[in-house]
């Protein structure tokens, strides 16, 4: 679990490519100091499992389930990525509850300033837009962000200087992949509605389910 706060930027050292997976190895500092094999690192957004490392590097497998559900298999030697490690307990939750899980790949549509802000809009599936309120957190590469305005198949959020000079959301031009991670406490509350398109009929809270629950009168 994470919490979409970038603890910093890391740098694609290698990536070796299979049949259908990738290996990817970053170059970071802050998220090795206390690395372990087996120790999950979100790159962009994706959680990753640490399968070997050194004082300044980590490697991990990237399987094609997530080769196929993220960007990261357009990653090149020498990009830029975002890097955070795993959750502790008891420590503050800064951004919003990320799971690491994406849900789809969006692109970078227009980026536009105001005053000390970015405005950037983001052009995304009905698979992410359908969690999309105003207000709302979503986690972009990883970056936990508030959506500013949105429409059927885009929104947009606005970046502080810091988060525009420290992340990848402000480094990548216009129509560069996006990581997107809509928030999970929707994705709860519309299988428990038995809104969703993947929600099986017996799953559904019905006035029959209330009734003998004893919800009405």
């Amino acid at each position: 679990m994470f919490t979409g706060l970038v603890e910093e930027l890391g740098k694609v050292k290698q990536i070796a490519r299979g049949a259908k997976s990738v290996r990817l190895t970053v170059a970071g500092n802050k998220v090795l100091t206390d690395v372990k094999i087996g120790d999950s690192i979100a790159v962009n957004g994706t959680c990753l499992t640490v399968v070997d490392f050194s004082r300044d590097w980590f490697t991990a497998d990237v399987m094609p389930e997530t080769v196929d559900r993220t960007a990261l298999s357009g990653l090149k030697s020498g990009d830029t990525v975002n890097l955070e490690r795993t959750l502790r307990v008891g420590d503050r939750l800064g951004g919003h509850i990320v799971s690491g899980h994406i849900d789809g790949v969006g692109q970078i549509l227009a980026k536009e300033q105001n005053d000390n802000a970015v405005i950037v809009r983001i052009g995304a599936g009905p698979e992410v837009m359908r969690y999309i309120i105003q207000k709302g957190s979503i986690a972009i590469d990883g970056t936990s962000l508030t959506v500013v305005d949105f429409g059927p198949d885009w929104f947009t959020v606005s970046l502080i200087p810091h988060t525009a000079a420290r992340t990848t959301v402000g480094l990548k031009a216009t129509g560069e992949p996006v990581n997107l991670e809509a928030d999970i406490i929707g994705k709860y509350v519309e299988k428990l509605l038995g809104l969703g398109q993947d929600v099986k009929p017996s799953d559904k809270i019905t006035l029959g389910f209330l009734e003998q629950h004893g919800f009405t009168l």
